[in-house]
């Protein structure tokens, strides 16, 4: 894509769910506190799978088109995009809190423009593997391959817990791979953690304002039944992965006893597939064993 010519137009909300463009105002962002120009060639098109946000008690920060002075559009609520993943966003939304703003949720908010009839956003690709592209989830055969999976191993929690929360409710690109049966195949294994990240996306203290964007895995999983649907997925998916440490799970590695059962059970039925952990490291030990 060339460089834009010139910064893309700050966009605000109505609160009514309807996003409009403010021509008299380019579009800021923040890094750090403060809010600055967005070079023109850190722009991109909003990728397909992207999403805007509006935020509410807050006001976008943008540039005067005729004098360059920073002012506060107080036309609407401030906007900002989601990007999908394989992309890190370069700034993040700048906008003025105003005392009585609710607290927003933990999802990324970058900073996102309007030019020529397209939504423009500063960011880059950092990932090509194409996994967890949006044009590539048919959600038909995700509903199908739900249903089957779900039929397949009835008295499977963990399989219970991937398809009707992760993929049906959260729309886990992961668990929604594991319903068409394709490359990686998520198996969060741990209730608890043992660090108290303030960021955390699956659990929130009840005396905290800010809500975690999904909810934690409430059982411990057996070896039993990370086998059961973990070994298929190996045996008959293309490039197929499983993957021990997930957005809805504490620390894997708490539960290392029943990751090693499972790994050396899996490796008696199948050599095929990669297996993967995603850990804070915290245990060393654990990974020896």
């Amino acid at each position: 894509m060339e460089p834009l010519n010139s910064s893309p137009f700050l966009m605000y909300s109505d609160g009514e769910g309807n996003i409009f463009e403010d021509t008299t105002l380019f579009v800021t962002g923040r890094s750090g506190w403060d809010a600055m120009p967005i070079q023109d060639d850190e722009w991109i098109l909003l990728p397909e799978g992207g999403q805007l946000y509006e935020l509410p008690g807050r006001r976008g920060i943008g540039i005067d088109v005729e004098t360059g002075d920073m002012r506060i559009c107080e036309k609407g609520w401030a906007v900002a995009a989601f990007i999908p993943p394989a992309h890190t966003g370069l700034y993040i939304a700048a906008y003025e809190t105003l005392p009585d703003a609710p607290t927003l949720p933990l999802f990324c908010y970058t900073a996102a423009g309007w030019q020529d009839e397209k939504i423009y956003v500063p960011a880059v690709r950092i990932e090509q593997d194409i996994r967890q592209e949006a044009a590539g989830y048919d959600d038909n055969a995700i509903e199908d391959g739900t249903n089957n999976l779900l039929q397949a191993y009835p008295d499977n929690r963990l399989v219970k817990h991937l398809m009707e929360n992760c993929c049906m409710t959260y729309t886990c690109p992961a668990a929604r791979n594991l319903a068409l049966g394709r490359w990686e195949c998520p198996v969060p294994v741990s209730p608890a953690c043992n660090a108290n990240c303030i960021g955390c996306i699956s659990f929130q203290p009840e005396d905290e304002t800010i809500i975690s964007t999904q909810d934690r895995l409430t059982f411990k999983p057996t070896s039993e039944e990370i086998v059961e649907f973990t070994v298929p997925h190996l045996e008959t998916a293309p490039f197929p992965l499983i993957s021990f440490g997930q957005g809805c799970e504490g620390e894997p590695l708490l539960m290392w006893e029943t990751i090693r059962a499972a790994i050396i059970e899996i490796r008696k039925h199948t050599d095929k597939g990669s297996i993967n952990i995603n850990t804070n490291g915290s245990k060393p030990a654990a990974v020896r064993a």
